[in-house]
């Protein structure tokens, strides 16, 4: 017996994610192929229970060969040398046992690290709430991924997976009311935003979400975050939110004495790093004092500021930087006004004047398609006279910072675009950047570069290096606009390497650098990774996954980005219905906005219209730089697939293999269409002649 225990202690087995084991070192024991790991799960779902031969005969298999028991018996004989290595010559078993008509798995208490996560929620429910923290927050730590991850479509997997994800949820919403608890309702914002993201149906998240935004002083949101539950209750289920919502919506609006903190923890304590933040009802707000610091400092900046001064200009635009980042209306104003900043600029006749002022909007850019391209337009013909008149000037080669940022802002303003002229801006702002002491100049090249470097597929990992840089270089020198934009390229970076474990690193930094500096909109972008995450990770069904791209979108409402907003919606619905076959088809009425050329042979061909696909796929055209470069060739590649069009299929097989390693799509940070070596499979097979409609799901 003491032989056994010890043989169950060496031994570790991981089920929170992707099937594995690990020996007493914790390194990973090599398990072989798919069905050694199947018969491992399986035993590992019976909790020491035997398992007979012919039932796992059974669910190994649809339609079991002849030589299926035998089969079973080899893989557990493997399984047994990868297990006990140390174990003689036919000496019995201790670990994976034959007993009766099957096997089992004698597992000690402590080897799952879902059993040690059942027992690790039950027993924070006992204690205090900060020894409650510290055990959900380790508990939740050893979650790798969906459990039982590469088993999802399993009969016998589906309700341990069900029970262990309700498990994790439980325990998710009990880490924030332990956080609620303590007074830490700022630090709670972030991951409970991220929760009702990918499980919208959750009243109780709701519910904790919108009293953290409460008690960190931000009534509003936490009234929006009610009517969203509300919206989403009523609009997708039909039914009104219960008791506990409305309730916490009349006692906020009525700013109801017990919604303070905990009366034993008094004030929330500070996140570190950041300043305290008062409960409403609690400390005076600051927001008196502010209002007055900046009416009589714009006072005195109108009394000894002429109205003509060339400063007002330069003033403005820092003004607009900060606008920008606050979204919504805020984006969209400042948009407009630093166009006609600039115009007025060029109006005195002042190059180097004109120069500052288009180069010191230098507000962190991380996606690929322009909001306004008309303006986005004027500001590059601008940027592109005012170099070539500085270059006219006497002193042209004192100007390096200047031309920098002027090279700058054209490789960030044509993103999308045309390349052969913004490539090679970005390149040269990067490299005077590099040449100079100037961190957040360097830092605004680099955007630059990022924004161009979508040209081709299978460019993840340099823009994950550009990312890379942007957080360092950021961190370093206090950039935290640049930081936050290097956390978004790199979430999107990893995402696009299915290295989800990496990007969810990357959001929780950015939305908790968002919360700290209040940049509103960084909030928009994990929404949206999040919703992605559970598409892409295989741990929902596809109404799920509707759901959770819907209640995403809800976040663009209003947040002044068109050039993200407009069709995206429609896109991340299509593509569950391309990657499952079990999602909402698409229809010629779908708001497609600029993916309509790639959705339209799609929709045409869910119509049944096999000749009008045809010619829509034949004008289909290249598609922009940009993030969902990979994406849209797999549309084509599907609808090349469907139609038996030879042609559209080489084009797109030539455009999607540099990027064979990555999942098309994901590298927006938004949706995917899969991996690409799947739809390279497919293609490959369809060119050789055989059938083929696409990478299963």
């Amino acid at each position: 017996m003491a032989e056994q225990k010890q043989e169950q202690e060496q031994v570790g087995f991981g089920v929170l994610g992707p099937v594995t084991a690990w020996d007493a070192a914790g390194d990973p024991i090599p398990l072989k192929g798919p069905r050694h790991r199947a018969v491992l799960a399986r035993l590992i779902v019976a909790r020491r229970r035997v398992v007979p031969v012919g039932r796992l005969v059974e669910e190994l298999w649809v339609a079991p060969p002849p030589g299926a028991v035998g089969a079973v018996r080899t893989f557990v004989a493997a399984l047994r040398r990868a297990l006990e290595p140390e174990r003689p010559p036919r000496a019995p078993a201790r670990l994976l046992v034959t007993e009766g008509p099957g096997y089992a798995l004698r597992a000690g208490p402590d080897a799952v690290d879902a059993w040690r996560f059942e027992r690790a929620v039950a027993a924070a429910s006992e204690l205090p709430s900060g020894d409650a923290l510290v055990r959900l927050e380790e508990a939740l730590g050893w979650w790798r991924g969906p459990a039982y991850a590469e088993f999802a479509d399993e009969p016998w997997a589906r309700a341990e997976r069900s029970r262990l994800a309700e498990l994790r949820l439980h325990a998710v919403e009990r880490r924030a009311g332990a956080r609620l608890a303590l007074g830490l309702a700022a630090a709670a914002v972030p991951d409970l935003d991220a929760h009702v993201t990918e499980h919208p149906w959750r009243e109780d998240a709701w519910r904790l979400l919108a009293l953290a935004l409460y008690r960190s002083g931000r009534q509003g949101d936490a009234l929006a975050v009610l009517r969203r539950a509300r919206t989403l209750l009523v609009e997708q289920l039909g039914v009104d939110p219960g008791p506990a919502l409305r309730a916490l919506e009349a006692d906020i609006l009525a700013q109801a004495d017990h919604l303070g903190a905990p009366a034993d923890h008094g004030a929330p304590a500070p996140v570190p790093g950041t300043a305290p933040v008062p409960v409403p009802g609690t400390a005076p707000a600051p927001a008196s004092a502010s209002a007055s610091v900046w009416a009589d400092a714009a006072a005195a900046y109108d009394r000894t500021v002429s109205a003509g001064a060339r400063a007002r200009l330069e003033s403005t635009v820092g003004l607009l930087r900060g606008l920008a980042v606050t979204g919504g209306g805020g984006l969209e104003a400042a948009r407009s006004h630093r166009v006609r900043a600039i115009a007025a600029a060029e109006e005195l006749g002042d190059v180097e004047l004109t120069a500052r002022v288009i180069g010191a909007y230098d507000v962190p850019a991380n996606w690929t398609r322009s909001d306004d391209p008309g303006q986005a337009a004027r500001v590059v013909s601008a940027a592109e006279r005012t170099l070539a008149a500085l270059a006219s000037l006497p002193s042209a080669a004192s100007h390096g910072p200047a031309r920098a940022r002027l090279l700058a802002t054209i490789a960030v303003e044509s993103r999308g675009g045309d390349r052969r002229a913004a490539g090679p801006a970005a390149r040269e702002a990067e490299r005077i950047a590099r040449g100079l002491d100037d961190p957040a100049l360097l830092a605004f090249a680099l955007n630059g570069v990022f924004m161009q470097t979508c040209h081709r597929a299978g460019l993840a990992p340099e823009r994950d290096a550009v990312g890379a840089e942007l957080i360092a270089l950021s961190a370093r020198h206090g950039l935290v606009g640049f930081e936050v934009l290097g956390h978004l390229v790199r979430l999107q970076a990893r995402g696009a390497l299915a290295d989800f474990a990496g990007a969810d690193a990357h959001a929780t930094a950015a939305d908790r650098l968002a919360e700290r500096h209040e940049v509103p909109l960084v909030g928009v972008f994990t929404r949206w990774y999040r919703a992605l995450r559970l598409a892409a990770t295989g741990g929902a069904t596809p109404a799920e996954q509707a759901a959770a791209y819907r209640a995403a979108a809800v976040r663009l409402d209003g947040a002044g980005m068109p050039g993200l907003r407009d069709g995206l919606l429609a896109l991340a619905l299509l593509s569950i219905d391309v990657r499952t076959a079990r999602g909402e088809p698409p229809k010629l009425t779908d708001d497609w906005g600029p993916y309509a050329p790639w959705a339209r042979p799609l929709a045409l061909l869910a119509q049944g219209r096999r000749d009008d696909a045809a010619d829509a796929l034949r004008r289909t055209p290249e598609p922009a730089p940009d993030l969902l470069f990979e994406a849209m060739w797999c549309l084509t590649a599907r609808a090349a697939l469907a139609l038996g069009d030879r042609e559209a299929m080489a084009r797109a097989r030539r455009a999607l293999a540099p990027a064979a390693g990555e999942l098309a799509g994901a590298g927006s940070g938004l949706l995917t269409l899969g991996p690409v070596a799947g739809w390279l499979d497919a293609l490959d097979d369809a060119l050789d002649d055989t059938l083929g409609s696409g990478p299963s799901a």
